[in-house]
């Protein structure tokens, strides 16, 4: 055998080895997460403004509603966020 405790990979050591690699694998599986998503919050990504736009849109509609706008500029705006 190659450790003489008569433990075989259950002992201290293979422990330690499976700590190991399962954190290796941990620590790809979060790069290739990191490197798909980009920097940022998780959860951010390159489509992160798509989803952002139906809020776009109600904040529009209130500035809108308030008078903040007038209505070529909310048409305009409006326009704007439509895909």
């Amino acid at each position: 055998m190659w450790m003489s405790d008569g433990h075989g990979l259950w002992g201290l050591g293979g422990v330690f080895m499976i700590l190991f690699w399962v954190l290796v694998v941990l620590a790809i599986a979060a790069l290739v997460r990191w490197l798909a998503l980009g920097p940022g919050r998780p959860g951010e990504g390159p489509d992160t403004p798509k989803r952002d736009r139906p809020r776009a849109m109600e904040l529009l509609e209130e500035r809108y509603a308030r008078g903040e706008i007038d209505r070529e500029e909310f048409l305009q705006k409006k326009q704007d966020l439509e895909p």
